[in-house]
């Protein structure tokens, strides 16, 4: 099984900054890419951002300039979110595609961490 932990969401002030930080653990031979989603109350889930292992990166067209995808190993990303939005507010979840130890394919998930951009 592959394992994603989240972390660095909580609430901040529209203009403020935060860091989400997302690391797999299992048996994981490699992963192809990674990315962030988020999903706001009532809204389907939609991706934010993604990088893939060879460092490409995808934004969605409403954060552009102001979050940044970025990998420091091959099994942690990170998300730095600037000049944030009260529209930005969302439950934000963490994903990895890639193959496991015995070479099966694998999609995985992370719990998700709340963002909540309010003054």
């Amino acid at each position: 099984q592959v394992q994603l932990v989240e972390s660095g969401g909580g609430t901040v002030q529209p203009g403020g900054s935060l860091r989400l930080s997302c690391a797999a653990s299992g048996s994981i031979f490699s992963i192809d890419a990674m990315g962030w989603y988020r999903q706001a109350p009532g809204k389907q889930r939609e991706l934010v951002a993604a990088i893939t292992r060879g460092g490409t990166t995808n934004y969605t067209h409403s954060v552009k300039g102001r979050f940044t995808i970025s990998r420091d190993s091959a099994k942690k990303v990170y998300l730095q979110m600037n000049s944030l939005k009260p529209e930005d507010s969302a439950v934000y979840y963490c994903d990895a595609v890639g193959r496991m130890a015995t070479l099966t394919p694998f999609v995985s998930w992370g719990q998700g961490t709340q963002v909540t951009v309010s003054s």
